[in-house]
């Protein structure tokens, strides 16, 4: 018990000599021991690095998770260091309730048969959805949390020991000028009186005093300096460490950025192939009077509706999509123009054509036809093409 006590006491010499000496370097009354310029610059840096890796690991949860209540919900179970329950995502929570819509409408409806489809790709989105969500939170939001509660934390603690062993370092400085200057002000002052015995004893003591409590200072600031380099070099030796650090993030980042492209990748196959779903549901009503199942797509690229005219209409007993061909030269055309091809495309049926980059193809609209297509002719082929992938030229 009186061990710890004394211990106690020591320590809280120790933070009031401290205290003391930060003070007075804060008013100007004291000298200050400035650090090397290459470790003052591995701090900044080191600062810099903590700041941004916070705000990019904040905004990352928010864009992942705009919700804050699954947020702090989120943050409890990984400080309870408890599993996440697997949560539905808003796009298979909207897929299933189109599904039970159609249940309730008849899925042989031409409402209700469209409602399951469309469910059916709204449940895959969500699934692409939540499978990016867990590859973003392993590959970067992890490594990002692991830096700032691991590497960071032991960065500081040693830096702030290093400001510690900075503050001994200039009290003991500051003890030796004392010293010094005590001894120098005894020499420079002789005592009159040391014809005396008596007074030349008390004199000598007094020097000899001096002069230890001089040595002991020197001693003491021996001290403190080699502890103050040696904690200096094991802060540069963890600031150095911040290198590896980005490289680590930037391999992270990479992970992340190609996490996001699989899945708007997925996202865009998914829409696609569901245009083409509805596309077929569209193209299988051959006549206006005929009973549909599926409703009009989106986005068709020719209208099932009443034809225009001089549109040839395919027999009402086929159920083959209406394709271009030669034959259909009676069609009416608008605005013929040279386009070039700014990426590849692969034909999904026989009304489409299949273009490749920076070729030339001569393209034109019909009357009733979506916007976002094109005809397009290359010699004797013939077939829809979508604008996104064109070039006009005038």
């Amino acid at each position: 018990m009186d061990f710890n006590v004394k211990k106690l006491a020591s320590d809280a010499g120790v933070f009031f000599t401290r205290a003391v000496q930060f003070t007075e370097e804060k008013l100007g009354q004291a000298e200050k021991t400035e650090l090397d310029p290459h470790l003052e610059n591995l701090i900044a840096r080191a600062d810099c690095t903590k700041n941004w890796t916070e705000k990019i690991l904040r905004q990352t949860e928010v864009l992942l998770q705009p919700n804050p209540s699954a947020r702090i919900e989120e943050f409890i179970y990984d400080k309870l260091e408890k599993k996440l329950p697997s949560r539905t995502t808003n796009a298979e929570l909207l897929g299933q309730y189109m599904l039970d819509a159609a249940n309730e409408f008849g899925s042989g409806t031409p409402y209700g048969s469209t409602l399951i489809t469309v469910g059916e790709y709204q449940k895959r989105l969500g699934t692409a959805e939540r499978e990016f969500l867990q590859t973003s939170a392993t590959t970067f939001l992890t490594p990002l949390r692991n830096f700032l509660e691991g590497d960071w934390r032991t960065i500081s603690k040693e830096r702030r020991l290093l400001e510690n062993r900075r503050l001994d370092l200039d009290i003991g400085k500051a003890r030796l000028k004392k010293a010094k200057q005590a001894e120098a002000k005894a020499a420079a002052a002789p005592d009159f009186q040391e014809t005396r015995p008596r007074n030349y004893v008390l004199s000598a003591s007094a020097s000899a005093l001096l002069s230890e409590e001089v040595d002991k200072a020197e001693h003491e600031l021996r001290v403190a300096q080699t502890e103050f380099d040696r904690q200096a070099e094991v802060t540069r030796l963890l600031l150095e460490g911040i290198s590896s650090t980005h490289l680590n993030h930037q391999r992270c980042l990479q992970d992340f950025a190609e996490a996001q492209a699989t899945y708007y990748a997925q996202c865009h196959h998914f829409m696609h192939e569901l245009q083409r779903e509805l596309n077929r549901c569209a193209n299988a009503v051959s006549t206006p009077h005929q009973s549909a199942t599926c409703p009009n797509p989106v986005s068709a690229a020719f209208p099932s509706g009443p034809p225009s005219p001089g549109t040839i209409v395919p027999n009402s007993a086929s159920n083959k999509p209406k394709t271009l061909s030669m034959e259909q030269t009676q069609l009416p055309i608008t605005g013929t123009r040279k386009a070039k091809v700014l990426y590849d495309y692969d034909a999904h049926d026989s009304s489409e054509l299949s273009l490749l980059a920076d070729e030339l193809i001569t393209v034109y609209t019909v009357p009733g036809m979506d916007p976002d297509w094109l005809v397009g002719e290359r010699g004797n082929e013939k077939g829809k093409v979508p604008v996104t992938y064109l070039e006009l030229l005038s």
